[in-house]
């Protein structure tokens, strides 16, 4: 008798059964054939249905508890939707199995092909992935592989030291300097030809003549031996700028963006040495917690008495208070008449305070709007103190008050450009907005 696999179904019914009684299997599957027998006519006989394969091995699974039995009829089917359901309906008029009541609910007709469907769709998902991992790189990626060997190929070496460098050094006026080999090559990767290295962390004569020769950009690493590497170059070559990867990063691990980021916000050699030097007057003064002035005044009134060495500090703690009394600007200073930008300005100042939105950072302006540094605009006033001249305007993401704007007439400088103003009267300074460019 032929008989189709459950697998080779189209349908299947699942019908769930509850029996008063005790019964087996084949107990179910007779009532099932004998009950239904004659009921749907010669075209649907379960038997014949099952001799020419359109109704599968009709499987029953029961469990007895308590001296009741409860468990699931499978039934397989070829047959079309209709005859399917007609099938699955003649189940449930099924009362009495042996000598027990028992009732039959067809709890769901499931089509084999959704499920199968289903399948086919997860796998072809998984296969496609595979293949676009697997398959052939498309022609960019194809031309930025054979761009990155040309790049790689391209490093040279350069003086009598054989340094690491790119293969633009002599031909261009500004040459960016990095610490080893593995910098030049990161910097190559990302377009950067006018790149030498120093190869160890002493300087070598080659670049000492470099930075006669060419404006010279410092570009270190973020860690204390990048400091080290910037404060030698200063002491004994001639170089332009100065610029760090991000703190705890090398210039090898950058990428592109990160390496355009820290060139844009280079700042002049004069103010790194400026931080330098700053950092050392702390370094002396920290032991004895005193200014150096404070301490020799003092030694010769120690002598003369006690209580004049008592009254001597007065002086030095009214110092603050007079300072920012001396803050607002002399009459005289506020008579003078405000300078008004050229259309070649306010297109410069506009870009660069556009430039620096969200960075809280400040560019410093030479007279020919040359960018002298940048630096955060919580240390813009130290820097304008330090620098004292040479500043013709600051573009800074942050508010003018009147301190900044004090210490800006006293280095005379010409033009604040910030993101608002507190200041509206009483200064000579030019202060822009956003609203003016």
């Amino acid at each position: 008798m032929a008989k189709i696999a459950q697998v080779s179904a189209k349908y299947i019914v699942h019908a769930e059964i509850q029996i008063q009684g005790v019964v087996d299997k084949p107990d179910v599957i007779g009532a099932i054939f004998g009950q239904t027998e004659g009921l749907l006519g010669a075209d649907l006989e379960l038997r014949e249905l099952q001799r020419s394969g359109r109704i599968g091995r009709i499987e029953v699974n029961v469990d007895t508890k308590s001296g009741k039995t409860a468990g699931e009829i499978v039934v397989p089917s070829s047959l079309d939707k209709a005859e399917t359901a007609i099938i699955a309906a003649a189940l449930e008029i099924i009362q009495r199995i042996g000598p027990c009541n028992a009732k039959i609910h067809v709890a769901s007709i499931e089509d084999v092909r959704i499920s199968k469907r289903q399948f086919v769709v997860e796998r072809a998902k998984e296969l496609l992935k595979t293949l676009m991992d697997t398959s052939m790189p498309d022609s960019q990626e194809l031309a930025d592989e054979v761009a990155y060997s040309v790049r790689v190929m391209e490093i040279q070496e350069y003086g009598r030291e054989r340094l690491p460098a790119g293969p633009a050094v002599d031909e261009s006026d500004e040459v960016i300097v990095v610490e080893g080999r593995a910098d030049v090559l990161n910097l190559l990767k990302h377009g950067f030809k006018n790149v030498i290295a120093l190869n160890g962390t002493s300087v070598p004569e080659t670049i000492i003549e470099l930075s006669r020769k060419k404006t010279l950009t410092a570009f270190v690493d973020g860690d204390r031996g990048g400091n080290l590497i910037v404060q030698e170059l200063l002491s004994i070559s001639e170089i332009d700028f100065v610029t760090r990867a991000p703190d705890g990063k090398e210039v090898e691990e950058l990428t592109k963006k990160e390496i355009h980021k820290a060139l844009r916000g280079r700042f002049a050699a004069e103010q790194a040495r400026m931080e330098f030097m700053q950092k050392d007057e702390k370094k002396t003064q920290a032991p004895s917690g005193q200014r150096p002035e404070g301490r020799t005044e003092q030694r010769p009134e120690r002598i003369e008495g006690r209580t004049e060495t008592r009254q001597e500090p007065r002086p030095m703690q009214r110092e603050p208070p007079q300072l920012q009394k001396a803050a607002p600007p002399m009459p005289s200073l506020a008579k003078q008449p405000k300078r008004k930008m050229t259309s070649q300005e306010k297109e410069s100042f506009g870009h660069m305070l556009e430039d620096l939105i969200g960075t809280r950072g400040a560019y410093i302006l030479d007279p020919k709007l040359n960018i002298l540094g940048k630096v955060p605009v919580s240390e813009l006033q130290g820097t304008i103190k330090s620098l004292k001249t040479g500043i013709y305007a600051i573009v800074f993401d942050g508010i003018a008050d009147r301190d900044l704007v004090a210490t800006a007439e006293r280095a005379n400088i010409q033009f604040l450009i910030a993101m608002d103003n507190k200041v509206k009267e009483g200064t000579h300074l030019a202060i822009i907005t956003p609203d003016e460019l």
